[in-house]
Protein backbone atom coordinates (compact mmCIF):
# COMPACT_ATOMS: atom_id res chain seq x y z
CA UNK A 1 0.00 0.00 0.00
CA UNK A 2 1.09 3.22 -1.04
CA UNK A 3 2.34 5.98 1.95
CA UNK A 4 -0.72 8.24 2.89
CA UNK A 5 1.25 11.08 2.58
CA UNK A 6 1.93 9.98 -1.83
CA UNK A 7 -1.99 9.20 -2.29
CA UNK A 8 -4.71 11.68 -3.58
CA UNK A 9 -7.63 11.51 -0.48
CA UNK A 10 -11.36 12.04 -0.70
CA UNK A 11 -13.33 13.40 2.78
CA UNK A 12 -16.99 12.74 3.44
CA UNK A 13 -18.93 14.60 5.91
CA UNK A 14 -20.26 12.09 8.55
CA UNK A 15 -23.41 15.14 8.86
CA UNK A 16 -24.81 15.75 5.23
CA UNK A 17 -22.52 13.06 3.40
CA UNK A 18 -20.78 15.68 1.39
CA UNK A 19 -17.29 14.87 -0.39
CA UNK A 20 -14.62 16.67 -0.75
CA UNK A 21 -11.39 16.02 -2.95
CA UNK A 22 -9.40 14.73 -4.51
CA UNK A 23 -6.88 16.41 -1.89
CA UNK A 24 -3.57 15.74 -0.84
CA UNK A 25 -2.77 14.31 2.71
CA UNK A 26 -0.96 17.89 3.45
CA UNK A 27 -4.63 19.29 2.58
CA UNK A 28 -6.28 16.13 4.65
CA UNK A 29 -4.05 16.95 7.81
CA UNK A 30 -4.31 20.66 7.77
CA UNK A 31 -8.03 20.30 8.03
CA UNK A 32 -7.72 17.56 10.74
CA UNK A 33 -5.89 20.46 12.36
CA UNK A 34 -8.30 23.06 12.00
CA UNK A 35 -11.17 20.84 13.38
CA UNK A 36 -12.80 20.67 9.75
CA UNK A 37 -12.46 17.02 10.03
CA UNK A 38 -15.09 16.04 12.76
CA UNK A 39 -14.33 12.23 14.75
CA UNK A 40 -17.61 10.30 12.41
CA UNK A 41 -16.38 12.04 9.32
CA UNK A 42 -15.03 8.95 6.73
CA UNK A 43 -11.87 9.14 4.39
CA UNK A 44 -10.82 7.32 1.37
CA UNK A 45 -8.59 7.39 -1.05
CA UNK A 46 -10.99 5.68 -3.84
CA UNK A 47 -14.57 6.60 -2.61
CA UNK A 48 -15.27 2.87 -2.55
CA UNK A 49 -13.68 1.74 0.27
CA UNK A 50 -14.08 4.53 3.52
CA UNK A 51 -12.55 4.43 6.97
CA UNK A 52 -13.20 6.77 9.96
CA UNK A 53 -11.27 9.79 9.90
CA UNK A 54 -9.68 8.82 13.38
CA UNK A 55 -8.49 5.49 11.71
CA UNK A 56 -5.59 6.73 9.44
CA UNK A 57 -2.69 7.50 12.10
CA UNK A 58 -1.00 9.83 10.14
CA UNK A 59 -3.92 12.13 10.97
CA UNK A 60 -3.17 12.54 14.71
CA UNK A 61 -6.81 12.15 15.64
CA UNK A 62 -5.39 10.89 18.96
CA UNK A 63 -7.44 13.04 21.17
CA UNK A 64 -10.43 12.66 23.31
CA UNK A 65 -11.97 16.19 24.80
CA UNK A 66 -13.66 15.47 27.93
CA UNK A 67 -16.76 18.15 27.94
CA UNK A 68 -18.14 16.72 31.11
CA UNK A 69 -17.26 13.70 33.04
CA UNK A 70 -20.02 12.18 31.42
CA UNK A 71 -19.16 13.19 27.77
CA UNK A 72 -16.36 12.90 25.14
CA UNK A 73 -15.60 14.57 21.67
CA UNK A 74 -13.11 12.91 19.70
CA UNK A 75 -10.69 11.24 18.79
CA UNK A 76 -9.47 14.23 17.63
CA UNK A 77 -6.01 16.65 16.87
CA UNK A 78 -4.50 19.10 19.23
CA UNK A 79 -4.98 21.43 16.52
CA UNK A 80 -8.55 21.15 16.63
CA UNK A 81 -8.40 21.64 20.31
CA UNK A 82 -6.62 24.66 19.91
CA UNK A 83 -9.40 25.69 17.46
CA UNK A 84 -11.98 24.53 19.79
CA UNK A 85 -10.47 26.93 23.15
CA UNK A 86 -10.19 30.14 20.30
CA UNK A 87 -14.06 29.40 20.06
CA UNK A 88 -14.62 29.21 23.81
CA UNK A 89 -16.09 25.99 23.63
CA UNK A 90 -13.42 24.60 26.12
CA UNK A 91 -10.10 26.28 28.18
CA UNK A 92 -7.31 25.25 29.49
CA UNK A 93 -8.84 23.74 32.99
CA UNK A 94 -10.52 21.19 30.63
CA UNK A 95 -9.22 17.50 30.53
CA UNK A 96 -8.12 15.63 27.39
CA UNK A 97 -7.18 12.04 26.70
CA UNK A 98 -4.48 10.66 24.85
CA UNK A 99 -6.19 7.62 23.05
CA UNK A 100 -3.30 5.98 22.66
CA UNK A 101 -1.70 5.76 25.96
CA UNK A 102 -4.79 6.30 28.24
CA UNK A 103 -3.12 9.49 29.41
CA UNK A 104 -5.50 12.23 30.81
CA UNK A 105 -4.61 16.22 31.33
CA UNK A 106 -5.61 19.22 31.47
CA UNK A 107 -4.59 21.51 28.45
CA UNK A 108 -2.84 23.84 30.26
CA UNK A 109 0.31 20.87 30.81
CA UNK A 110 0.03 20.71 26.76
CA UNK A 111 0.94 24.66 26.49
CA UNK A 112 4.07 24.17 24.75
CA UNK A 113 3.12 21.21 22.41
CA UNK A 114 -0.23 23.58 21.08
CA UNK A 115 1.88 26.45 20.84
CA UNK A 116 4.38 24.49 18.63
CA UNK A 117 1.42 22.91 16.80
CA UNK A 118 0.42 26.63 16.18
CA UNK A 119 4.14 27.41 15.42
CA UNK A 120 4.76 24.80 13.00
CA UNK A 121 1.21 24.76 10.65
CA UNK A 122 2.16 25.45 7.49
CA UNK A 123 1.05 28.69 6.31
CA UNK A 124 1.11 27.79 2.26
CA UNK A 125 -1.76 25.39 2.97
CA UNK A 126 -4.09 28.31 3.33
CA UNK A 127 -3.01 29.78 -0.18
CA UNK A 128 -4.33 27.36 -3.17
CA UNK A 129 -1.95 25.16 -4.56
CA UNK A 130 -1.73 25.40 -8.39
CA UNK A 131 -2.47 21.32 -8.66
CA UNK A 132 -5.84 22.08 -6.13
CA UNK A 133 -7.37 25.62 -7.49
CA UNK A 134 -9.80 26.93 -4.91
CA UNK A 135 -11.10 23.78 -2.95
CA UNK A 136 -14.28 24.13 -1.68
CA UNK A 137 -13.32 23.38 2.61
CA UNK A 138 -15.82 21.44 4.74
CA UNK A 139 -16.90 24.10 7.69
CA UNK A 140 -15.68 23.62 10.97
CA UNK A 141 -16.81 21.64 13.29
CA UNK A 142 -17.48 22.23 16.89
CA UNK A 143 -18.45 20.65 19.68
CA UNK A 144 -20.66 22.64 20.90
CA UNK A 145 -23.65 20.30 19.18
CA UNK A 146 -22.76 17.85 22.37
CA UNK A 147 -22.93 20.76 24.27
CA UNK A 148 -26.56 21.78 23.56
CA UNK A 149 -27.37 18.15 24.30
CA UNK A 150 -26.00 17.91 27.40
CA UNK A 151 -27.76 20.95 28.49
CA UNK A 152 -30.61 19.77 27.59
CA UNK A 153 -29.73 16.20 29.57
CA UNK A 154 -28.85 18.94 32.60
CA UNK A 155 -32.15 20.86 32.68
CA UNK A 156 -34.21 17.61 32.07
CA UNK A 157 -31.98 16.56 35.39
CA UNK A 158 -32.83 19.75 36.91
CA UNK A 159 -36.74 19.16 36.47
CA UNK A 160 -36.67 15.61 37.93
CA UNK A 161 -34.26 16.98 40.70
CA UNK A 162 -37.30 19.51 41.30
CA UNK A 163 -39.88 17.15 41.27
CA UNK A 164 -37.84 14.81 43.62
CA UNK A 165 -37.04 17.83 45.87
CA UNK A 166 -41.43 19.01 46.28
CA UNK A 167 -41.72 14.83 47.12
CA UNK A 168 -39.29 15.09 49.79
CA UNK A 169 -40.86 18.59 50.94
CA UNK A 170 -44.42 17.22 50.79
CA UNK A 171 -43.14 13.95 52.67
CA UNK A 172 -41.19 16.61 55.53
CA UNK A 173 -44.72 18.51 55.95
CA UNK A 174 -46.42 15.08 56.81
CA UNK A 175 -44.57 13.43 58.87
CA UNK A 176 -44.18 16.97 60.87
CA UNK A 177 -48.12 16.82 60.95
CA UNK A 178 -47.49 13.45 62.31
CA UNK A 179 -45.12 14.35 64.82
CA UNK A 180 -46.59 16.88 66.39
CA UNK A 181 -49.94 15.02 66.55
CA UNK A 182 -48.23 12.36 68.10
CA UNK A 183 -46.38 15.39 70.56
CA UNK A 184 -49.81 16.79 71.33
CA UNK A 185 -51.41 13.38 71.78
CA UNK A 186 -48.52 12.55 74.05
CA UNK A 187 -48.70 15.90 76.51
CA UNK A 188 -52.48 15.42 77.12
CA UNK A 189 -51.98 11.72 78.63
CA UNK A 190 -49.35 13.52 81.03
Amino acid sequence: MDEPESQQWFLRKHEGGSIFGPISFEQLAEWASTAQIAPHDAISTDEATWIKAPMLPQLGMDWLVEVTSERYYGPTTLGAIQEFMRLGEIDTQTYIINACDGTRRQIQEFAAQLQATEQGAPLETQASEPSEPQLSQPAASGISIDLQDRIRDLEQSLREERRALEEAEERYRELERKYNEHLATHRRKR
